[in-house]
């Protein structure tokens, strides 16, 4: 399908990420004429497929799905379109250089020494968490309540959470909810166990992908936000990589008529009497649209793609004072064959490796990034795809781990010397649990927040278009005027992780836009 400069369309949507096709679909959907804008020569943003070393591919962020909103999955029959799991339900194991691995799973803990006391708790620790995040979940799917112009809706979602907080929860549970959810992972999980590896891993997963350790206030709540998308936190392997998920969200927003254009950077949009009517891109073509909805990050929407000079003030100061501080690396490495670790079969592989030993160290390292350093210790999670998914290598494995801390604001910068000694530091921390990686290993590449924000737009290499913390999030993200995806100049959307509910390959964001998009009856 193609279109011509100067065409109006009822939406133009820049940037193809994954919350942009997921809005694309659904205004398509309603039988909206729809444009997206995609600067890069292929859609999917940081969630697509990328080859590397020999025609190895990987993910060059995300490399597990498991907060994929399940009512955007089956509204855009991503099925029907390709979308398969290589892996599902994949477990984890936590490791330790000895050996002495803990393995958690649906159905409990087990290893590492951890007690019956710890197995039973962490069976009701996870159960209650699973609670806490379904009776938060129906938030994913709505705009944030309106806290300073309630109208009806947000009214009636506010008794809902009301309702469901009391009496969906009791007495006794809401009372620890409310004591639990602004607290630090750390506190809890020295009041739930006593096993330091299980203590790491919980740890580690409360702050995968944050500027914050296990210590800082909040870390509880980010734990429940892995949980909420509809998934209960299960962790699939999509077959082909990120990329799998993108292209079946663009083959269900072509299917509905959208028109994807990629290789179209947008320079700029055009606002005519306060009111946001098109846009221009780099070569000079230019769009029309009642609705232009950006992808991009808030700060990159309001300061660069719009400009400062259409919104007030106060709001311009908020969102310049939105903390997008990208602090985890994607470390590849392409394998002539499996390495071996330690007391792991060859079957163990196809689990998801933590190297988190305790929640002391996971904060350690996390200290290092405070004065711009790069942990001399990393936590990874550690995936080696290819042993399920053929179709990332001819031959040879590939591995992909995400890596903590690694801060975008590096003291001296991301210079090819500081990227080379990081990605060597992590692969002899990965020799500790595998002590032949090294014999094994064909090419190795670090990809840096740095990296990150200049190869997909994510300013500060924030893979959340801004930090998940307390007051970032709900009716604070990215700011309370703009909460709702409507930005505070009419014919304006935000619709990608800057917005209501945030990161993670979800599409919430996306879906919760067009949708309010459409409410507004507006054509």
């Amino acid at each position: 399908m193609t279109d011509m400069s100067n065409t109006t369309y009822d939406s133009i949507i820049i940037g193809g990420g994954h919350n942009g096709l997921v809005c694309a679909a659904y205004l398509a959907k309603a039988g909206k004429r729809v444009l997206v804008l995609e600067a890069r020569g292929e859609i999917g943003g940081a969630a697509n497929t990328m080859t590397f070393c020999d025609g190895r591919k990987v993910s060059p962020c995300a490399h597990y799905l498991n907060q994929l909103n399940s009512t955007v999955r089956r509204d855009l029959n991503l099925t029907s379109h390709g979308l398969k799991m290589a892996g599902s339900d994949i477990s984890t194991i936590a490791l330790n250089p000895e050996g002495d691995h803990l393995f958690l799973n649906d159905q409990g803990a087990s290893g590492a020494g951890i007690s019956a006391n710890d197995a039973a708790n962490y069976g009701r620790f996870m159960k209650l968490m699973q609670q806490y995040s379904t009776m938060l979940g129906f938030l994913v799917d709505l705009p944030p309540i309106d806290i300073f112009n309630p109208d009806w809706d947000d009214k009636v979602a506010a008794l809902k959470l009301g309702w469901n907080v009391r009496f969906g929860l009791g007495a006794e549970k809401m009372s620890e909810f409310l004591r639990m959810v602004g607290m630090n992972i750390y506190d809890v999980l020295d009041d739930e166990f006593d096993n330091p590896t299980l203590k790491g891993a919980l740890a580690f997963d409360a702050v995968l992908g944050t500027h914050t350790g296990p210590r800082s206030p909040g870390s509880v709540l980010t734990f429940l936000y892995r949980m909420v998308a509809g998934t209960d936190g299960a962790v699939e392997l999509p077959e082909g990589g990120m990329g799998a998920v993108t292209s079946a969200m663009a083959k269900a927003a072509a299917g509905f008529g959208a028109t994807i254009k990629t290789g179209a950077r947008v320079a700029s949009v055009i606002v005519e009497n306060c009111v946001a009517t098109g846009v221009v891109l780099d070569n000079g073509a230019t769009y029309s649209a009642t609705h232009i909805i950006s992808n991009a990050d808030p700060k990159t929407t309001v300061m660069d793609i719009v400009g400062p000079r259409h919104f007030e003030a106060d709001f311009v100061k908020r969102v310049d004072n939105i903390r997008m501080r990208g602090n985890a690396a994607k470390l590849h490495i392409a394998l002539k064959s499996l390495p071996r670790f330690t007391n792991l079969s060859a079957e163990q592989l196809r689990s998801r490796l933590l190297i988190a030993p305790t929640h002391d160290d996971v904060e350690r390292a996390f200290n290092h990034a405070k004065y711009g350093e790069a942990s001399a210790n990393p936590m990874m999670e550690i995936s080696i795809p290819s042993i399920d998914d053929e179709t990332l290598c001819d031959e040879g494995h590939v591995l992909s781990a995400i890596v903590q801390y690694a801060p975008y604001t590096l003291k001296g910068g991301w210079t090819e010397a500081a990227k080379d000694n990081f990605r060597d530091a992590c692969i002899d921390r990965i020799a500790r649990y595998a002590p032949d990686i090294r014999d094994h290993i064909e090419a190795a590449e670090l990809v840096t927040p740095a990296d990150l924000e200049q190869r997909y737009g994510m300013r500060g290499g924030n893979w959340h278009h801004g930090e998940l913390t307390l007051d970032q999030m709900l009716m604070l993200r990215p700011a309370p005027e703009a909460s709702r995806y409507a930005l505070p100049l009419d014919g304006l959307y935000l619709c990608g992780a800057g917005a209501h509910p945030g990161g993670g390959v979800m599409g919430a964001a996306g879906k919760n836009a067009a949708k309010t998009i459409l409410s507004e009856g507006r054509s």
